[in-house]
């Protein structure tokens, strides 16, 4: 029996390439076909808020409406969230303040909305930060803290940490360098523990950054993001064509087993199985 719950994390601001350099925990569960591996495009603008609409509603700007990072207000659209919800299943997220304005509430209220409990809500569990230097190691467990307390089927952990020190610094910087690296080492620490709990793991990002410590444009580094992906319902394959960034709202649904949403497309299942097969070695035309 396949595993039907799932946990999506999304590491803001962390390039493609820089990915692939430094996440070595997750390349390793790659290399030893435990794992796939695609390049994302992500959808522009290229920035923070329009784009964690896009991941979890699996519909683009134009249409969602969410156009800037200054678009405080609840999305009209079916997210994962209120999917999973309608379907009967437990959702969760450890994430920045936004997540909750696009899903539960906005404005956020410091006061009221740093943690919740509604099943209510879209987001039923969660617990939001709204300083973007709050430490990675603080925010993963805080998402450890609602999965081993609510036993969430979906739960969403999004980390802010690489994308603010390349504001800082830029995107070819040692320190961005460092933080991917150190993010990963708190992957290493985590899921290991969550896959044994029957979770399935996907790490992607919104956007990139270049090297002048930007995004929100159309570069490579803006728009290519990674996808790693460990389940038991996919055999592990290394993509060799990049994936629609508005393909993983519907794959992540495929997953969960529950239907997509109506605006969401369908699955892109040549693409994703187009490259190499990692199990059996060959290249997949």
């Amino acid at each position: 029996m396949p595993n039907k719950k799932l946990i999506m994390i999304t590491l803001d601001g962390c390039r493609y390439d820089k990915a692939i350099q430094h996440l070595g925990f997750l390349n390793h569960f790659v290399e030893k076909k435990l794992a796939s591996l695609y390049k994302v495009l992500s959808e522009t603008p290229s920035n923070s808020r329009p784009l964690y609409e896009v991941l979890l509603t699996g519909v683009p700007t134009h249409e969602n409406g969410i156009y800037t990072n200054y678009n405080v207000q609840l999305s009209k659209e079916h997210s994962i969230f209120s999917l999973m919800k309608d379907a009967g299943r437990t959702t969760a997220a450890a994430a920045y303040h936004w997540v909750s304005e696009l899903y539960n509430r906005a404005p956020f209220s410091m006061f009221e909305d740093r943690i919740q409990h509604d099943e209510a809500k879209a987001i039923q569990h969660g617990i939001f930060y709204a300083d973007d230097t709050y430490p990675d190691s603080h925010l993963f467990a805080d998402a450890h803290a609602l999965i081993t307390s609510s036993h969430p089927d979906f739960m969403y952990v999004h980390s802010m940490n690489i994308d603010d020190v390349g504001h800082k610094h830029t995107g070819n910087s040692i320190e961005y360098r460092s933080v991917v690296n150190r993010v990963d080492t708190i992957l290493g620490i985590y899921v290991p523990r969550w896959l044994e709990m029957g979770y399935q793991v996907m790490v992607t990002s919104d956007h990139g950054m270049d090297d002048y410590g930007n995004h929100g444009g159309t570069l490579p580094e803006h728009r290519e993001v990674p996808l790693f992906i460990i389940s038991d319902q996919l055999e592990p394959r290394i993509g060799t064509k990049a994936l629609e960034q508005l393909q993983l709202a519907p794959l992540v649904c495929h997953l969960l087993g529950i239907e997509k949403g109506q605006k969401m497309q369908e699955i892109d299942w040549q693409t994703l199985k187009e490259g190499m097969n990692i199990l059996e070695n060959e290249t997949i035309e």
